[in-house]
């Protein structure tokens, strides 16, 4: 991470460097004339060196600025967005070097051209602003940057989940129950569980855990929770524990995200519950079989959900860690949506593409998603059935279909799994894995042209689609009107500009 230490001298370098160009001095004017080399001088500029008070009473006095200005954290105009970065906890809080980013790297980085990365940053800045980005989906978007640059697979966490099981003395595939999870966290690690405290309290009830910290730490559970939440909550504080992480969220829930690391943590955590919740042994021989179907299968997939005992969620999460080291299908997409019961309101909330894939793509985006997506279609279906069977939030579904998108040669075979975002009040979700359709993964999922597995032509977005007379379009395609619109006027200016030649 970037310490404000550094930064502190990084604001100081540049200033420097900004004073001595402005006065068309070369380094070795400043350092003759401040009596200091010409290396500690290009030193400090870089942002490696902070001089003592004398030697910057030095400087101060031949770039003709005073020593309490020099000092301080102000940059002029130019520099300013630099300034609001370095003074922000954005780099403080950002591992850079999980990216294999070195912070002196950054330093020389923005030390050379300081100009330039200022304009680029302010830049940043604006796109963010106009796409209404806070830090904490900033540090989202890092998040799942990270997971898509490892394809989503972590060996140490692999080795640690399969450590642990080697230490209780369980088999590689064993499946642990929800009472084995209790003992283990009861018994290893000293925690209180409490399935009954969260029900008191009204404004907490969207919360499936809060873990009180001591010496003897209280898990405290949401009781509406389903036997399969439970198991997930309980196998992430053990992964807290086992990779004995200490800076950490202590509400299962984002309320507020007070550093990066900590976001990085839970996702640790969290990957260290579904490996350990979902063995990938296990799993790889139950994706084999239900791949080497000829015709889809929904049954094999909700029978997997009652083996491992998991929700459609974790089953999917895990799926995007196994596959593409095991099946070679890296081409891939994660997508989340939530739905409000009884509305036309579908968010996409949660994403993950591998091998670099862009559509479909869009949580920064506020537009309306295809309507012909199987993953609100589903979410649809989900709806009409729980309605005709009094509200029942246990139901759950499974679906299929071969994505083909307008504008695009990219072709998906989607497959899709739906059920109650259970606790929260009159709201579904649904998880939608999605492969690109080459040779590669024809040869692995064989029902990818089964006659089960309806064709449809979709979209990204209503606002960006071309497809005319589409009967589910709920928005106009704005975007596309304005590329044309800027299409025409190009060609009309061609035209001018050939005629008064």
């Amino acid at each position: 991470m970037v310490t404000k230490e550094e930064n502190i001298r990084l604001i100081f370098g540049l200033k420097i460097r900004q004073l001595r160009q402005e006065k068309q001095l070369s380094l070795q004017d400043v350092a003759q004339q401040a009596g200091i080399s010409v290396s500690y001088l290009n030193e400090i500029e870089k942002g490696k060196k902070y001089p003592k008070a004398n030697k910057i009473a030095a400087l101060a006095q031949v770039l003709e600025v005073s020593y309490d200005w020099l000092v301080s954290l102000q940059l002029n105009q130019k520099l300013m967005p630099i300034a609001e970065l370095l003074q922000s906890d954005l780099l403080t809080s950002l591992p850079l070097e999980i990216f294999g980013i070195e912070p002196s790297d950054l330093i020389d980085i923005i030390s050379n051209t300081p100009t330039k990365i200022s304009a680029f940053i302010s830049t940043l800045i604006e796109i963010a602003r106009n796409y209404d980005m806070s830090v904490e989906r900033f540090y989202f978007s890092v998040l799942r940057s990270y997971q898509e640059m490892h394809e989503n697979y972590f060996e140490d966490i692999e080795r640690a989940v399969d450590d642990f099981r080697y230490r209780l003395g369980l088999m590689p595939d064993s499946l642990l129950q929800l009472k084995d999870l209790k003992d283990l966290l009861s018994n290893q690690y000293g925690y209180v569980i409490d399935e009954q405290s969260l029900a008191d309290y009204e404004d907490l009830q969207s919360l499936r855990s809060v873990t009180i910290p001591g010496a003897r730490p209280k898990l405290l559970i949401n009781p509406r929770l389903y036997d399969n939440q439970k198991a997930f909550v309980l196998a992430r504080e053990i992964g807290y524990q086992h990779l004995e992480i200490k800076d950490r969220a202590y509400t299962s829930s984002w309320i507020r995200i007070k550093s990066f690391e900590q976001l990085l943590n839970n996702f640790y955590a969290s990957y260290f519950a579904g490996a350990m919740l979902i063995p990938k042994t296990k799993l790889v021989r139950d994706m084999s079989y239900f791949f080497e179907q000829p015709e889809w299968s929904p049954r094999i997939l909700l029978t997997m959900l009652n083996r491992y005992q998991v929700s459609p969620e974790m089953l999917t999460q895990r799926l995007t860690n196994v596959l593409p080291r095991f099946f070679g299908l890296s081409q891939l997409f994660f997508l989340r949506f939530h739905h409000q019961r009884g509305t036309e309101r579908f968010d996409l909330n949660k994403e993950l593409h591998l091998a670099g894939l862009y559509n479909p793509h869009g949580t920064m985006l506020h537009e309306h998603s295809c309507r012909k997506w199987v993953s609100l279609n589903i979410l649809k279906d989900l709806d009409q059935q729980q309605r005709h069977n009094n509200k029942n939030t246990d139901i759950v579904l499974a679906d299929v279909q071969r994505s083909q998108y307008f504008d695009s040669e990219n072709e998906f075979v989607c497959i899709s799994l739906a059920t109650s975002a259970h606790p929260s009040p009159d709201t579904n979700t649904s998880v939608t894995l999605g492969f690109l359709l080459n040779e590669d993964m024809k040869e692995k999922i064989l029902f990818w042209n089964a006659d089960s597995v309806p064709i449809r032509q979709v979209g990204v977005a209503c606002e960006r689609c071309t497809a005319t007379n589409c009967e589910l379009r709920v928005a106009p395609p704005l975007g596309v009107q304005e590329k044309l619109k800027a299409k025409k006027m190009l060609k009309a200016l061609a035209e001018l500009h050939q005629k008064h030649r």
